[in-house]
Parts: structure tokens; C-alpha cells; sequence
């Protein structure tokens, strides 16, 4: 807790100094090396150790405390002290009771204060959990203090966030408003959201939607958000229109909206008949028995060139 920059100028610990702040005590360390110094303070912890809590097992703290207040009625209270040949318990009623301040209502909680740099993703990790911090701190180092509920977050002397406290490693506690502009879009819109938003814009749009979501939910959300963002740069009507024409070809996907916005093409006529009209969807390229059936046919090389031809 303590760090001697020369031989007396001790530096106190940040915790060690809010806890004496807290309480409104007065630190005195001693100096390095010099154990005799604190010899009488020892002196009465292992007095404690050795009288009381010897050969003692306690079921809560509750029995603990009530075995030790009677300790101290009956017996360490009343001895006398071997430095000032008192009784330990009348002179604390005597002289030492009247100068003590009254206990804060809430107690000290702060655990530790650690030095952490904001990472890219605007995350600083702490016992191996990982909490949000702006994205125009991207970079610095902030001082965090650990508390046993909350995480407190400084840039200096200003507090810029207070999150609850991670309970296990790999927790990641955010705050959507810390997100950049451009990404925040895409961590506020979940599932159930975007498939509300599709709708407004049109059925074809939320057909779109669904399919998409319904093949890789968590891939495809991407590709969902994608295609509202679309909405900022060109009319609903407009989207509503490509997505339309994307289902008519057989191709719902974000890249073939866009292009076709891009291209103005979604107010043109389409087939009515034809081999392009209404293809089929699919997933996948081949289906799974050419995969684990046996059925999977060999690729055919070239002599010359030793090239895939067809597989």
C-alpha cells in the first residue's frame, strides 16, 4: 500500500488513500526497515490471534462476533496492559471513546484502482472482464476504480462512466450511447426490431427480411440492417421496389438490393415468363448426400495443365 519515492516521502496507494479519506483517519507509516518501529501495534494483533482465535471455529459471523464481544467483556478488557498497567476496556471509556468520529453510513467499498488503455473496440479490460468507454478515448489510458458493485471509469479527475460490475471473465459491459454514429445502428437493431422496421417499409421488404433471418439469424442481421440503412439514401417506395424485383430473380440479398438502387433499375418491368423468372432460393450450392452419401463426384483434370475442369 505504500511506496517510498525518497527516504521520507512515502506515496500512498489510491485505495489506502480513499479509505483513509473515507473514514477520516490519519495515516503514519513507518519506515522501511525498521520493524521495531511497530512493534507495540503487532503486539496486540497477535495477542488477538493467540488468546482468541485459537483453536476457534465459528459457524457465521454473527457467532464470531458475539464470542468476541464476550471475550473482550470478560477477559482482554478487564487485564491489565503491560505498557500503560491499565485496563484496556476503562480506558477506552475514559479517555479514547469521546475522540472518536462516528462510522460513515455507508461503508468503504473501494477494491482497486488500476490503469487500463482503451482499446480499439473502446473497451478497457479489467480482471478479465471488459468494460465501454467513449470512442474519443480510443487509445489513452483511464483510471479505473473497483468497487464491489460498480466500476468507476476517470479521464484525470473527471468521471466519465459508472458501470455495474463483470461477475465473470469475458463479460462485456456496454453502453450503447458510447458506440460511434456509424455503428450504433447495427448494435440497437436486433432481431424482432428490424423485422418491425421491414415492415413499415413494405411486405416485399419484410419478405426479404424474413428470409434472410430465417436461414443464419446471426449472420444475416447484418445483412437485414443493411438493407434499412439503404432507406437513409434512397425512399422507402424505392427499396420497397428492389426488393420486389430481388425476390422475382431469386436473389434477396443486401449486395443485390444495393446494386439494383444503384442502378435504377427497380422501376423496370420484369419478366413475366422466362427461365429467370421466379427462381428458386437456395442455400447451398449442393446438397448435403453429395457431401456424406457417397455421391460426391470427383474433379476431372486436365493432362496438360493439370486443372479442375468440372467437379
Amino acid at each position: 500500500m505504500l511506496e517510498w519515492i525518497k527516504e521520507d516521502d512515502p506515496v500512498l496507494s489510491e485505495p489506502y488513500r480513499k479509505m483513509a479519506q473515507h473514514y477520516g483517519f490519519l495515516i503514519h507509516p513507518c519506515r522501511v526497515g525498521t520493524p521495531e518501529h511497530k512493534g507495540k501495534v503487532e503486539s496486540g494483533v497477535h495477542y488477538v490471534q493467540r488468546s482468541f482465535l485459537a483453536g476457534e471455529e465459528f459457524l457465521d459471523i454473527e457467532e464470531a462476533n458475539r464470542k468476541l464481544r464476550e471475550w473482550i467483556l470478560e477477559e482482554a478488557g478487564i487485564r491489565e496492559h503491560g505498557t500503560t498497567h491499565e485496563a484496556p476496556l476503562a480506558r477506552f471509556h475514559a479517555v479514547e471513546k469521546d475522540t472518536l468520529l462516528p462510522l460513515p453510513e455507508e461503508p468503504f467499498e473501494l477494491l482497486n484502482v488500476v490503469r487500463a488503455k482503451v482499446h480499439r473496440d473502446c473497451y478497457v479490460q479489467v480482471s478479465g472482464c471488459y468494460y465501454h468507454a467513449p470512442v474519443q478515448l480510443v487509445g489513452k489510458t483511464v483510471d479505473v476504480y473497483v468497487y464491489e458493485r460498480t466500476v468507476h471509469l476517470y479521464n484525470g479527475l473527471n468521471l466519465i462512466v459508472t458501470h455495474e460490475r463483470g461477475i465473470r471473465k469475458g463479460q462485456r459491459i456496454s453502453r450503447e450511447e458510447f458506440y460511434p454514429e456509424e455503428k450504433s445502428f447495427y448494435v440497437t437493431r436486433n432481431r424482432e426490431y428490424c423485422r418491425h422496421l421491414t415492415s413499415l417499409v413494405g411486405p416485399k421488404c419484410a419478405e426479404v427480411a424474413e428470409i434472410l433471418l430465417s436461414e443464419r439469424p446471426l449472420d444475416r442481421l447484418r445483412s437485414v440492417q443493411g438493407i434499412l440503412r439503404l432507406t437513409e439514401t434512397y425512399e422507402e417506395r424505392r427499396v420497397e421496389a428492389a426488393c420486389a424485383r430481388a425476390l422475382h430473380y431469386g436473389d434477396p440479398s443486401y449486395p443485390r438490393i444495393k446494386k439494383i438502387l444503384a442502378a435504377g433499375m427497380e422501376q423496370e418491368e420484369v419478366e413475366a415468363s422466362g427461365e429467370q423468372a421466379h427462381l428458386p432460393l437456395y442455400e447451398y450450392a449442393r446438397s448435403i448426400e453429395e457431401f456424406f452419401g457417397g455421391q460426391l463426384i470427383p474433379p476431372v483434370l486436365s493432362e496438360v495443365e493439370g486443372e479442375v475442369l468440372s467437379c
